[in-house]
């Protein structure tokens, strides 16, 4: 798999914020979903968009994505992926990290970057309400969620999913969580989240009185702090350091047992590049794809103001051939 930036979309970051703002997402109208909210094991919910559109056989796979921090089946890279599951008659779902759909969730618990549990009891669910096979892509925060589940449940990823990937994922917590709130980063991405982030999170205390210090949390600047004083504690994590190590992926990459695609660009604002893993850190299940461009969840192609197509289409197609051993599963 090989991908060049266009010309006049030179570097890391252009090659991220261009995409995500102006760049086409589908090559035919916007994706329409059909959303199923489903009750969670702890009396909360989740919301789930389901792509609309003809029937697929039972046969055809399911493609599965979960999206990246505070992302949502509206994500440029989400749209991207439900034209490329449209365009071969797969069925195509979303299902959203808590607090991400547009309605607030119930209880204190809100999504991590480690959140294994809750992936695994979404791909289970999904699985067995199909007869088809399940594929499954996570796009940064989501692709570490992902990972982890998949190296934490070895051998038995393979009665869930057939093969699966996470795209631009900061699989090293600590190495991403530094470069995001650095310079030209922390001016600008982790403003960009923290827009969203703070608002849910004092949402989150009217719920819940005392559930963290309100005060605190306001002056934080950066997702260190944020994290701190919200996600870890709020998660079962002491906090910030001891979130990010347990939580990050890259040390349990050499546990998975079920195909796997692990895609980063070199040159990812948020994703250093030393960080990422070598093939010897990896097991034999696990492909890396690290081209020298693409930024993070770019990859955008052709004349202005290009596309986001080319990514899903590499991703899908690899899923696609990975995946081949079972029924219904082609690249076509």
């Amino acid at each position: 798999m090989n991908y060049t930036a266009p010309w006049w979309l030179p570097g890391g970051n252009l090659q991220t914020i261009w995409p995500a703002l102006y760049a086409r997402r589908v090559s035919g109208p916007p994706p329409v979903y059909r959303r199923e909210r489903w009750d969670t094991p702890d009396g909360d919910f989740i919301d789930v968009d389901f792509l609309v559109a003809p029937a697929p056989s039972s046969t055809q796979p399911l493609l599965v994505l979960f999206h990246g921090l505070e992302g949502s089946s509206r994500s440029h890279y989400a749209e991207a992926f439900a034209d490329f599951a449209r365009a071969r008659g797969w069925a195509y779902a979303v299902p959203h990290f808590r607090g991400c759909s547009g309605e607030l969730n119930l209880g204190p618990r809100a999504y991590h970057s480690g959140d294994f549990e809750e992936i695994g009891w979404v791909l289970q669910r999904l699985a067995a309400a199909r007869s088809g096979p399940v594929l499954a892509v996570g796009v940064s925060l989501g692709g570490n969620a992902l990972m982890r589940w998949a190296g934490e449940m070895g051998d038995a990823a393979r009665g869930v999913a057939c093969a699966v990937a996470s795209v631009c994922s900061p699989i090293d917590l600590a190495a991403g969580g530094r470069a995001i709130g650095q310079g030209f980063n922390r001016l600008v991405y982790t403003r960009m989240f923290l827009r969203t982030m703070v608002p849910k999170a004092l949402q989150k205390l009217q719920q819940h009185p005392g559930l963290f210090d309100r005060d605190r949390l306001l002056r934080a600047r950066d997702l260190y702090e944020f994290d701190n004083i919200f996600t870890a504690p709020l998660h079962g994590f002491r906090d910030t350091d001891d979130y990010w190590a347990r939580a990050s992926a890259k040390p349990h990459l050499h546990r998975i047992r079920v195909p796997a695609l692990v895609v980063n660009a070199l040159n990812d604002p948020f994703v250093p590049a030393q960080s990422l893993p070598a093939a010897h850190e990896v097991g034999a299940h696990v492909t890396l794809w690290q081209p020298a461009q693409g930024g993070h969840v770019g990859f955008p192609q052709g004349r202005l103001p290009g596309h986001v197509l080319a990514m899903p289409e590499a991703v899908g197609t690899w899923l696609a051939q990975a995946g081949a051993g079972a029924p219904g599963v082609t690249g076509a």
